[in-house]
């Protein structure tokens, strides 16, 4: 484990938010804007990269180290640093051995321990176990949207210039049924209907890929009508502290090569990364982007 962070001087970035910040960063923008939603604030975060996960850009900053199979030393980390808050950005593509990291040298082996068993569950009881192991040592565990509210997907509507017609509507009505459903099981956050029919549900290799699946689809006639719609909204019991669906340029970009015509997201519960980027590549691409409200009968 490599920990380069020194002690600083803590200040209080938002009213509610007292306290040092730590960020758990994974991969992918979100952790990114977190961090500079806080220094923007004021705050001095403590970045603490998991090493093969982490955006390049977050180690110019102050910041630690560890590998997924160091999770025991975090606790040690955030001790160290006077952390008070933890914040679980990012995605993890890799789940560890977990013989292999029950050796010593890997920090608190009793955190390590439970860790690595949460690791055995589906993703948002992963979450739930990582995020109660973190707030038994004393710290508070945070959503990124309670530090960077802006990026949470705006009231019910539409976000473009381009709106969902008819046959998209019927393709948004499909799609989010079919996201309930999969969210219920804890398999993904977000499914493709094409011609009032669903064609795509999201698994463990997201929604990139899920997109990239439907482009393959369509190249090789598998499906013949043009449109459809990618939905994504939070799981029924979803943690929303961590892992709540996102979307942002790549998604716009990987739906316009599937050739969907829109993007519906749960309003208040979905971040948009990028918020102006995306919806400017949406606008360009004659793409629409709607956000609906959640409905709490069926989740979604």
């Amino acid at each position: 484990m490599t920990t380069r962070a020194k002690p600083a001087k803590v200040t209080n970035p938002h009213p509610a938010i007292a306290g040092r910040t730590a960020i758990v960063a994974g991969n992918g923008l979100l952790p990114v804007a977190v961090a500079e939603s806080l220094r923007q604030k004021g705050g001095n975060p403590l970045i603490v990269a998991i090493k093969g996960e982490a955006e390049p850009a977050l180690y110019a900053g102050e910041h630690a180290e560890i590998s997924i199979v160091e999770l025991g030393g975090l606790v040690k980390i955030l001790k160290a640093e006077g952390i008070s808050n933890v914040v679980l950005a990012g995605g993890i593509r890799h789940r560890p051995e977990f013989r292999a990291a029950l050796r010593p040298g890997n920090g608190n082996l009793v955190a390590l321990y439970r860790f690595l068993r949460a690791f055995r569950l589906g993703d948002d009881g992963l979450l739930r176990a990582v995020i109660s192991t973190i707030e038994s040592y004393g710290f508070r565990v945070l959503g990124a949207h309670e530090v960077v509210p802006d990026i949470l997907a705006p009231a019910p509507g539409t976000i473009t210039r381009k709106r969902a017609d008819p046959d998209s509507v019927a393709n948004m009505r499909a799609a989010r049924e079919a996201a309930v459903m999969i969210g219920s099981l804890d398999i993904g956050q977000a499914a493709i209907a094409v011609g009032g029919r669903v064609v795509a549900l999201e698994g463990v290799e997201g929604t990139d890929a899920m997109l990239q699946r439907v482009a393959e689809l369509r190249s090789t006639k598998r499906i013949n009508r043009k449109g459809g719609v990618l939905v994504k909204c939070a799981k029924p019991q979803q943690e929303v502290r961590a892992d709540l669906p996102a979307i942002g340029v790549s998604t716009v970009e990987n739906a316009v090569a599937a050739g969907l015509k829109g993007i519906a997201i749960e309003s208040d519960r979905t971040l948009i990364l990028g918020y102006a980027e995306t919806v400017a590549a949406a606008n360009e691409a004659g793409l629409f982007i709607e956000t609906f409200e959640h409905e709490a009968s069926n989740g979604c």
